[in-house]
């Protein structure tokens, strides 16, 4: 498993909050370890997902995601 941190942008109140969360444990292969307004921090299986993949997912739930360098 490999870790990985997202900053989200337009995340505002406790639905935001918890529309990403949602969004990050249904992805296959993405371990949520901690969520707080615009910071996320997964671990992920590399053989079943990719970083594009879960800023994706994010970004179908209506954010912004970009995988922290």
């Amino acid at each position: 498993m490999r870790q990985l941190t997202l900053h989200i942008t337009g995340m505002t109140c406790g639905h935001c909050l918890h529309a990403v969360n949602e969004a990050l444990i249904a992805h296959r292969g993405v371990r949520l370890e901690s969520l707080r307004m615009g910071r996320a921090e997964v671990r992920y299986d590399e053989d079943i997902t990719s970083p594009a993949a879960i800023e994706a997912a994010v970004t179908d739930a209506g954010y912004t995601a970009t995988a922290a360098p």
